[in-house]
């Protein structure tokens, strides 16, 4: 009894090698979490100040690309003074809202007509062509063509983004289910599962990845649409605002409008993620997500 007493003091005095690793890892990752933003605070810091002081010295002509203290200037002007067009947060609702059906339109049709030729060879070499030829057109047109039969309002923007995020998830999502191990397909299959159980337990989950993938990239070409749609003509929003500052020869309100749209765009992406970890909980991580470089 005194032996294993003393044996434990022994152990209790030596530590555990076990939690030292781990206070050695957690260090790790404090001394690399602060290097990272560190790293991302400095990025616009010198970004920023190289653009200001090149514009200051005449290197860069702030009449063509502005300069960050101008830029700074417009955002205030536009949150206190608002545009021509209504507030800025009028503006700002309208190219979200447009982006947001938007997207949602292209990935729900793009999911459900991926996963459906996808699964069916024969309805995929039928409509390929199809296909193929609606992605040639170039988006401007496309855009055009909705103003002229729908008017100014939000439906020609919301479709224009529409058919920007339908082709990405589109495509990723026909992939994903051509990915699919046939073998598990067919010993699922001889074990007796209908179509829509083979569908709903083994395509959609396979796929889910590459459809969730194609998200990130989606939602930025949803702004796009929104705005190239409202530079074609539109009552109210950002891309309208941007058409104006252009005539206008006013840079900086244009980089500013830029700015919004691009801390819109990080808002859905940092969204899009959280709903990515919540659909794919049950997937192991990559050696990318495990391992910190």
């Amino acid at each position: 009894m005194s032996t294993a007493i003393v044996g434990s003091a022994a152990f209790a005095e030596a530590g555990d090698p076990g939690a030292a690793l781990r206070e050695a890892a957690r260090r790790a990752r404090r001394r690399r979490t602060g290097l990272l933003w560190l790293c991302r605070v400095l990025v616009p810091v010198v970004v920023l100040g190289s653009w200001q002081w090149l514009t200051e010295i005449g290197v860069v002509d702030k009449f063509f690309f502005g300069q960050p203290s101008g830029v700074w200037q417009s955002l205030v002007d536009l949150f206190t003074q608002g545009t021509a067009f209504g507030s800025i947060w009028t503006n700002l609702g309208v190219t979200v809202t447009e982006a947001v059906y938007g997207f949602l339109l292209g990935m729900a049709s793009g999911i459900v007509l991926g996963l459906l030729l996808g699964q069916n060879r024969f309805l995929s070499d039928v409509l390929s062509p199809y296909i193929k030829l609606l992605n040639s057109i170039p988006r401007i047109i496309l855009g055009s063509i909705f103003i002229v039969a729908f008017g100014l309002g939000t439906f020609p923007k919301m479709l224009l983004a529409a058919v920007l995020v339908f082709f990405i998830v589109f495509f990723n999502a026909f992939q994903g289910v051509r990915e699919v191990d046939p073998n598990l397909v067919a010993n699922v299959k001889v074990l007796g599962a209908s179509p829509m159980q083979v569908a709903r337990h083994v395509t959609i989950p396979s796929a889910l990845t590459w459809i969730i993938a194609s998200l990130h990239t989606a939602f930025g070409f949803a702004i796009i649409g929104a705005l190239v749609a409202e530079v074609l003509g539109a009552q109210h929003g950002i891309g309208l605002i941007i058409t104006q500052a252009q005539g206008q020869f006013d840079m900086d309100t244009v980089f500013a409008s830029m700015l919004l749209v691009g801390v819109v765009t990080l808002i859905a992406e940092f969204v899009l993620s959280l709903v990515e970890r919540r659909l794919l909980s049950w997937r192991p991580p990559s050696r990318s997500e495990s391992q910190p470089t």
